[in-house]
Order: C-alpha cells, then structure tokens, then sequence
C-alpha cells in the first residue's frame, strides 16, 4: 500500500495549475446517461473516482473512451443493465449520482446504498423522497434502493437540509421528466451550476441554478454536447493553505477566483496576502499568521472540505481558534494524528479547539478520509523532521498527482510503494 514521505522545513515557490474539479466532473459524467449521443469532456482530473465512475458507467452500458490525460467522449447507446453493483458503488458514494439518470432514461434503477469516505453517515433519504415526489417508486431490499417509474412527473420539492448529491441527482432526473419541477432549498455550490450548464447545452430547460430555487422544465430526450469542467476549488484551497502554512509564495493558475471568496475572507483575516486575477491568484508570505475562529457552511460559505487543512494552518497561527464543523458529524478523526505530531487541539462536540503557534514534528500518521489526508500532508510541510503518511489511497481519489504538483514548489515529498 502507497505511503508519501514528506520532509518539512521548505518553504513553498512557483506556480500550480489548479486540475479540473473531482465534485463537478462525476455528475457531468453520470449525465451523459440521459442521452443516447455522445457527451464530451474537457479539464477532467486524472485522479481514482473517475476512473471509478468509468467502470461503473461502462457495466450499464455506456461507451467511456479517454481521449487524452483529461478529456473524455461518453456516449450511452442504450443502457444494459439499470444495476449499478455494491462493488463498484461502495468505494465511492457519488457512485449514487446515477440513480436519477437511470430512472428518467429507462423507468428502472437498482443501485446500491452507497459508501465513499467514513465522515459522517450522509444518507440519501432527501435523493429518494424526492423521487417519490416525482411519481417513482421507492423500496429498499438486500441494500440496494430500487426504482421505477414509467414516466417521471414534475413536481415541487423542498429539501428539508441542504444536499448536493440530491440537488444534482433529481435535477438530472427532472430533465426528462413530464412537465415543470422546482426545487426549493437547493444547494448553491458551483459544481451545481456546472452541472445545470451542463443540462442546458445537453437541451435541458434550467433556470436558477446558483439560487435556492431551480426550476427545470423536463423535454422528451436530451442531445450530446462538448463541456469543460471548472476548476477544483477545494484544490486551489489546499494549495492556498499550504503555500501559507510554509511561509511561502505560490501562484495558482487556471483557477476561478469567483468559486473561493469565504476562503479568501478567512485568509485575509489569518493576516495572509493575496493578488487575484481573472484566472489565477498568487499568495504571499503573511507571517505572523493570526487565529481566526472557523464554522463550515454550505456554498457560499466556507466549505467543509477545508476544514481540516485549515486547521492545520491554525496550528501555526498565534492564540486560539475555534473550529466548528456543521456538515458532517465525523469529520475530526485528522484530530488524533495532528495531536501526534505536537499539535494543540481539543474537541467540545462539533467544534475543535486550537493553540497556537506550536511546532509541529513528523510522525508516522495514518489518513481516515480524502481532506484529513490533504491535513497530514500539510502539517508534515510544517514539521521538523520525517513525516510518513499511510492510506494514502484516499489522497489519489481526488488529488491529481499531488507529489508531483508540491514537489514542482519545492516541497520534499515522495510516494513508497509496497
């Protein structure tokens, strides 16, 4: 099993190119279910739940063919077979983003409960509920959810919390559905408004994407389309964090400075400078870095999938931080490893407390998810000394080749097979 070995000590130097975004290309990919043409991909990141999504897609019958590092032609002549297996789907949980799909294309999906990293139990009661609302019906045998519908009906839903996965899902399912269906308390993230450009250019009818309320007029069948998939915020946000962690200057490019403005408001009151241009940001040595209390939030507020490299950056900030996590009801299993490794935090329920500054030391640590293994790499930039990071699999699901990027800024990491 992959291990990467990070040598702290180095200040972070150059540029990065910001991949495409993990969270936008999977429902572009799942999308290309709704029609029988071919549906094609640009600015793909070339990182494990792709390449996941792939096989799953290929075992219901659609045609996945790479036409270079990042860029892929999908094309679903028919579907095969409406069953989308445990083993397959329980490596990755938005595995599930192909249930609204099958069920609009062909009346029918067996798709298993999902699984993906264990932050929290992120059920899929919202998806399904509201496939009900849309006239299909819903059972759960064996751990899997079956559906059918010989036609979907349009219809009005309010999510009771806010949900991504269930926003794209039943905005992909409503596409052919019969008449108008509106969407209340929807999420606003960008990946969402990705996905509905998407839509539109496949000949959906979409507005609102972006707000609370989308409204999607369902048509009797959907053409293929060429689209590129927007950058990777929560990339360009490790990136951010680890060029300040280091003390470093760092420019970004090929990113979308729109998608980051609650991170660039936290950084800016860590006492971090940052130049903004139309594609690209470049970070500068702010030191002393000051604590900055923290509380993760739906778009367009700070992403929980930052929390953790934030922490780590609040590690090496003067005074105390206090860090609340409201999406995800396990998302501090980084905590133990950071304490290994010096760092100064306790948990009050949903909320870690941090002092700082405190010198980090490297240590063996062991990853439990995909952000908390960003954090132990971050925090071994900013150790003294050997830091050796396990489980690294998780890394590789939605970091393109991230050794070589920070190695390409100068960072001392490299990745230990066996």
């Amino acid at each position: 099993m992959d291990r990467l070995r990070v040598t702290g000590g180095v200040a972070l130097s150059g540029s990065v190119r910001v991949s495409g975004a993990k969270n936008a290309a999977l429902p572009a990919m799942a999308a290309a279910l709704l029609t029988d043409e071919e549906v094609r991909l640009d600015n793909v990141p070339d990182v494990v739940d792709v390449r996941t999504l792939a096989r799953l897609l290929g075992d219901l019958g659609t045609s996945c063919e790479r036409l270079g590092r990042h860029r892929w032609a999908l094309r679903t002549p028919e579907v095969t077979t409406p069953e989308a297996p445990w083993d397959l789907v329980r490596r990755m949980r938005a595995s599930v983003l192909v249930l609204g799909p099958l069920l609009a294309r062909t009346g029918r999906a067996r798709v298993s409960l999902p699984g993906g990293c264990a932050i929290g139990e992120r059920p899929i009661d919202r998806h399904l509920e509201g496939l009900r609302r849309l006239g299909a019906e819903i059972r759960l045998e064996h751990g899997y959810v079956e559906a059918r519908a010989e036609r979907l009906r349009g219809a009005e839903i309010t999510f009771e919390d806010v949900t991504v996965t269930g926003t794209e899902n039943l905005m992909m399912a409503a596409t052919l559905a019969e008449g108008e269906t509106v969407l209340r308390n929807a999420a606003r993230e960008p990946e969402v408004v990705d996905l509905a450009d998407l839509l539109r250019a496949m000949g959906a009818g979409i507005e609102g994407a972006g707000t609370r309320t989308i409204t999607i007029r369902g048509v009797p069948r959907l053409h293929g389309t060429e689209h590129r998939v927007i950058p990777d915020r929560i990339e360009a946000g490790t990136w951010l964090i680890a060029a300040a962690i280091t003390g470093g200057k760092v420019t970004l490019e090929a990113v979308e400075p729109a998608h980051l403005e609650a991170v660039f408001d936290k950084l800016g009151k860590v006492g971090l400078s940052l130049e903004v241009g139309r594609d690209w940001i470049r970070i500068g040595n702010g030191r002393p870095l000051r604590s900055h209390d923290l509380v993760t939030e739906p778009y367009p507020g700070f992403p929980t999938d930052l929390q953790a490299q934030y922490m780590v950056l609040m590690t090496q900030a003067g005074g105390t931080s206090r860090i609340t996590e409201t999406i995800f009801e396990r998302r501090f299993m980084h905590v133990p490893e950071l304490r290994r490794m010096g760092a100064s935090i306790e948990l009050s329920g949903n909320t870690a407390i941090v002092e700082g500054p405190t010198p980090l030391t490297g240590a063996e640590v062991t990853a439990s998810d995909l952000r908390a293994s960003a954090s132990l790499v971050l925090a071994g930039l900013a150790a003294r000394g050997e830091t050796i990071v396990h489980r690294v699999y998780h890394l590789d699901r939605g970091y393109e080749a991230i050794e070589e990027k920070l190695g390409a800024l100068g960072a001392r990491i490299e990745r230990l097979s066996g």
